[in-house]
């Protein structure tokens, strides 16, 4: 592990994090690099290198840069690279300490050749604490994950150098003493504590809410039969699907859980104003309803949904062809919207998130790396998740739900409001825990937060949403070597176990 420390409190972050990782892994070791030499550390990132040489001292090298640049000259930074280039090419992990929030650009010349060298070595993962040092600067540190520790840095939220980011709770303040009327929060593992209590023993189906799903077409058949799986893993206790009537009977028969009506269809497939009657003398049994999954563009069947919203007596989910202009503006139900950036942008009209929240009342979940969840004048930013998720459908699938919680939550007896939605982006992400990362408390320490334990069985398959339990998840899993778990302005701290590489 090389770890790249500077003068303050970003370089003792990343050294209690490497004395955390030694602590866990017997056989690693550690090369320290002082980009601006040890005597210049502040007193608690000295007392920190000091706590690591007596927790490891066989397994810590310290690489004094001041000392193997001694006979190069300070006008030729390159060649401090080449320095150090031999025993820098044998590390795995690279932990990036040098520069924190108080970061001014422009980078020096002495920092900006170490990160440049640092970018060019074949370790398998580079991590920054809080902010890659020099942000987007051309020499920057490339991460590939952020640690956010105790409170997330704005610039990092558009950072392109910051790679995947994780908010880690230090459990050091309320957001209340930080900043009184925030705007911008982090979502917690707290979202699904609702979620995490016993049913009512005496209970039915009906307890559990009824939602109507509105989609597909004879070109798009897929998306709406994977929202109604999701549906049904997600708790809702009914779930009616509308589909055309051609593809009712091979929907059926794959989650015969559902209702399936089958509904007239239009000469390209899609469904027609004729069938508006089967939603209209069914809609007095819904709870809630999600339309827009497999949709199409075909105007008899935009004019269709933009009827229904209009005169929707519950609360509504939009999705992809249903997101235009005319139809998330209709009617007065309260709706969330998910659209993508290309979506956004097609129902905005140049309007920024907080923007179109405040001026159409909806809650938008804006899906992106980070997603935001913009209500009214607050936006939550989910960290969770990651590239593997950057597949057509994903989110719809096997326990990874799109649009289905914010919908299910409604039908469960839930409100309009936006822990509904918050609990929605949770659940994006695949499980994971920390392999050889930040698991145990340490001050100042960017560390892993345990995930509320959140099962749900379906058909013999289990499935977890973290916590004690393990994390296991069916399909793919992304595995970063060390994570917080959980995002959060606030949370309580709790330690979590190594995850086992998810099978699928």
């Amino acid at each position: 592990m090389l770890v790249l420390v500077g003068k303050g409190h970003n370089g003792g972050d990343a050294l209690i994090a490497a004395q955390a990782i030694l602590e866990q892994n017997p056989q690693a070791s550690a090369d320290v690099l002082f980009v601006f030499g040890e005597h210049v550390l502040r007193p608690l990132a000295q007392r920190a290198w000091q706590e690591l040489l007596q927790a490891a001292p066989q397994r810590v090298v310290a690489r004094r840069l001041d000392l193997v640049a001694a006979s190069v000259s300070e006008k030729n930074p390159a060649h401090v690279a080449a320095n150090v280039s031999e025993w820098g090419s044998a590390c795995d992990v690279c932990l990036d300490g040098v520069f924190g929030f108080q970061f001014r650009p422009p980078l020096d010349e002495r920092a900006g050749a170490v990160l440049r060298w640092a970018n060019a070595l074949p370790v398998r993962l580079r991590a920054a604490v809080d902010l890659p040092s020099g942000l987007d600067a051309a020499d920057a540190f490339r991460a590939d994950f952020t640690y956010a520790t105790g409170v997330m840095k704005t610039p990092a939220l558009a950072c392109p150098n910051a790679g995947r980011l994780r908010y880690l709770d230090l459990g050091f303040f309320g957001v209340e003493r930080v900043v009184p009327n925030a705007l911008d929060y982090v979502l917690t593992c707290e979202v699904l504590s609702p979620l995490s209590a016993f049913r009512a023993p005496l209970s039915d189906k009906r307890a559990y809410g009824h939602l109507f799903v509105l989609g597909g077409s004879r070109n798009y058949p897929g998306a709406v039969l994977m929202t109604v799986l999701a549906a049904l893993r997600s708790g809702v206790g009914l779930v009616t699907a509308f589909v055309p009537e051609s593809l009712a009977p091979a929907f059926a028969a794959r989650a015969p859980e559902a209702m399936w009506i089958g509904w007239p269809e239009t000469a390209e497939g899609g469904l027609a104003l004729a069938g508006h009657y089967l939603m209209r003398e069914r809609l007095g049994r819904a709870t809630a309803l999600t339309i827009g999954p497999g949709l199409g563009r075909e105007p008899e069947t935009l004019a269709l949904v933009r009827d229904i919203v209009a005169n929707a007596p519950v609360s509504v989910v939009l999705d992809a062809d249903a997101l235009q202009s005319d139809i998330v503006r209709a009617g007065s139900a309260p709706r969330v919207l998910t659209p993508h950036a290309g979506e956004f942008a097609r129902i905005a009209g140049g309007a920024s998130l907080r923007e179109f929240c405040g001026a159409t009342g909806a809650t938008v979940v804006l899906k992106g790396p980070v997603t935001r969840i913009g209500a009214a004048e607050t936006v939550y930013h989910s960290c969770f998740g990651g590239p593997v998720l950057a597949r057509g459908g994903q989110r719809r699938f096997a326990g990874r739900p799109d649009r289905r919680p914010a919908g299910a939550s409604w039908c469960r007896g839930g409100t309009a409001s936006r822990s509904a939605r918050k609990r929605k982006r949770f659940r994006y992400a695949p499980g994971r825990r920390a392999r050889c990362g930040l698991a145990r408390p340490r001050r100042r320490c960017a560390r892993a937060v345990a995930r509320p334990g959140r099962r749900a069985d379906h058909a013999g398959a289990r499935l977890s949403f973290g916590g004690a339990a393990g994390n296991r998840i069916k399909g793919l899993a992304e595995l970063p070597p060390f994570d917080s778990g959980c995002s959060a302005l606030v949370a309580q701290p709790a330690n979590g176990r190594p995850l086992k590489r998810a099978r699928g």
